[in-house]
């Protein structure tokens, strides 16, 4: 997320109250999670393991939760409690306004795009040309959507991020102030769930297509000429890359890349990243033509154990 202005660092430190590292007008650009920094932003880490990580990053603002040696160029906010400060400065720089109407009046919706009734879009919200939203569904503030998209009844565009961190007296959620972006001729069938990037954007690429009941985590991106099938659950911080299948009720774990052109069998479960152009099933999944033999082999167990037995009477 990028703030609508520059700001000096002392001036970031003063919203969040915390003493800091570095020039008093050490220009602090925006605020990005680790995944998608850019130089002129403000990282945060509260985690010795992650120190290092977010240090080195592209990020020139670290939030950090012990005094450290500042890396050359870089600047430091010293919190004692980074994920707290950093969704206060989500809500300083992108705080929720309320809707005052089903389509907001800073919506803007192109030409011969129809929107059926009983839908919510939200501010700030584009959706381009000969675009078709069937009844019920939901778009949340900032989503932008292009050209030739067709969205099903039921689907929800734009909901938070699920990312939590646990506290002694429950869960404090950590606030999205990211969007939704829907590339042209994307089609998105009944009752899917494509959640806002915390910080930047969760993407449908051109030319994907994804069946009924899809669960998208927070910044992930489809590439292009995706299809995905019914009941799949991708978490946040997927890459699956361009023309990739995935069959249906498949489960991907966060922060992997699915290569191009790969294809994931029903059911299967996906908790590493997968090269492109293969076949994959299973959970944990592997390539389909050895877990195939795997289970071929299994069945063969109980016709082996009673040779076996017979060879002993």
């Amino acid at each position: 997320m990028k703030f609508p202005q520059p700001y000096a660092l002392k001036q970031i430190a003063e919203i969040i109250g915390c003493p800091f590292v570095g020039p008093d007008d050490f220009p602090v650009l925006g605020m990005n999670e680790i995944h998608v920094v850019q130089p002129g932003d403000i990282v945060f880490v509260d985690h010795t393991k992650y120190y290092d990580k977010a240090l080195q990053s592209a990020a020139t603002i670290v939030l950090i939760n012990k005094e450290v040696e500042c890396p050359k160029g870089k600047a430091l906010l010293i919190s004692d409690d980074p994920f707290r400060d950093f969704n206060k400065l989500t809500q300083y720089f992108k705080p929720f306004i309320a809707a005052t109407s089903a389509i907001s009046a800073s919506a803007k919706i192109g030409e011969h795009t129809v929107i059926q009734p009983n839908c919510f879009i939200g501010n700030n919200v584009q959706i381009g040309k000969h675009c078709l939203i069937h009844s019920n569904v939901s778009i949340y503030d900032d989503t932008i959507i292009g050209d030739y998209v067709t969205i099903h009844a039921g689907t929800v565009l734009g909901a938070s991020a699920f990312y939590y961190k646990k506290r002694p007296e429950g869960f404090d959620q950590l606030k999205s102030a990211g969007n939704v972006v829907i590339e042209n001729h994307v089609d998105i069938g009944a009752l899917c769930t494509i959640d806002r990037g915390v910080t930047a954007s969760t993407t449908i690429k051109e030319g994907s297509k994804l069946d009924n009941q899809i669960q998208v985590g927070h910044d992930t991106i489809i590439g292009k000429k995706c299809l995905i099938a019914s009941q799949t659950g991708i978490a946040g911080c997927v890459i699956v890359e361009d023309e990739v299948t995935i069959w249906g009720q498949a489960g991907f774990t966060s922060g992997i890349t699915i290569g191009s052109k790969a294809v994931i069998l029903g059911q299967s479960g996906v908790s590493k990243s997968l090269e492109g152009g293969k076949t994959y099933y299973g959970n944990p999944v592997e390539e389909s033509r050895a877990k195939l033999k795997q289970l071929a082999s299994i069945k063969q167990i109980p016709k082996i154990l009673e040779q076996l037995k017979n060879k002993t009477e």
